[in-house]
């Protein structure tokens, strides 16, 4: 975790994130890429791709740095490497992009989530990224006083197709000296008696080395209830999820947990992509 990105709209769960993004920075050595996106109506767009220069399009972009250069000010980020990067993109393939341009190995987001018909059709910058990134990627809900990862739930299957991405959460939960709760969420459409569903963890654990750890199973009607009411249950600091990257119809019919999961926690959710 030693190149952070952090979007930032300048909104209050933005702040809240890089608050918690310069945390982890600074107990990692590492450094912050602060990122503003102008999505830019079409018109506006097309010219910045001529090379053109309009007064309109200057004034956003000079208020954006002003922005910028106020936030880069904080006292959250005091002591730290910060770069400041302002582009004229859609969020969504702007974050993309400078991730793999700066060899990012985190993306810190806030959100404040969506519900309804907007959950649906439209969708959150936030879970768009969640689904697309190859990089993990944490949100935070609501602001943190302190970013302690004391107890770190992820929730799986643990089938072979999660040993990848279960690395990257061993490491984190290492790097955080966290204790990390391994659950099995047991439901009505995919149920497996208790010691068959042990048998699949302590197997899947054995290949890992784990400072701290414990294996659970949790019943419940569906996973995502299932993964919510577990980490109220112990209190825990952090969700983690790994996530399919379902796209188009697949992903309309069968939906993400870890999506999902980003709308509706108001704990953090840390996502790793199969």
């Amino acid at each position: 975790m030693k190149k952070i990105l952090v979007p930032t709209d300048f909104s209050d769960h933005a702040y809240y994130a890089l608050k918690v993004a310069a945390e982890i920075a600074r107990k990692n050595n590492g450094e912050i890429f602060l990122l503003h996106m102008l999505e830019l109506p079409g018109q506006a767009g097309d010219a910045i791709g001529v090379g053109h220069e309009l007064p309109e399009i200057m004034l956003f972009k000079n208020a954006a740095i002003n922005k910028l250069e106020d936030l880069m000010d904080d006292d959250c980020l005091q002591g730290l490497k910060v770069s400041e990067i302002v582009q004229f993109e859609l969020a969504f393939d702007g974050i993309m992009k400078i991730s793999e341009k700066n060899g990012v190995d985190l993306i810190v987001m806030g959100s404040h989530g969506a519900s309804g018909f907007k959950e649906m059709f439209i969708g959150s910058n936030a879970e768009k990224v969640v689904r697309n990134s190859n990089i993990p990627v944490l949100i935070i809900k609501k602001e943190q006083s302190t970013f302690n990862v004391a107890r770190f739930v992820f929730a799986a299957d643990f089938s072979d197709e999660v040993k990848k991405p279960f690395e990257k959460v061993v490491e984190f939960a290492n790097k955080f000296d966290a204790e990390l709760h391994l659950v099995m969420i047991n439901t009505p459409s995919s149920f497996k008696p208790t010691h068959v569903a042990q048998e699949i963890m302590d197997h899947f654990v054995s290949k890992f080395t784990i400072n701290k750890f414990s294996t659970h199973i949790y019943n419940d009607v569906n996973v995502e209830s299932g993964v919510l009411n577990f980490a109220n249950h112990i209190n825990a600091d952090l969700i983690g999820m790994s996530t399919h990257g379902r796209k188009g119809l697949a992903h309309f019919f069968n939906g993400s947990i870890s999506e999902d999961l980003v709308n509706h926690s108001v704990r953090p959710v840390v996502t790793f992509k199969i």
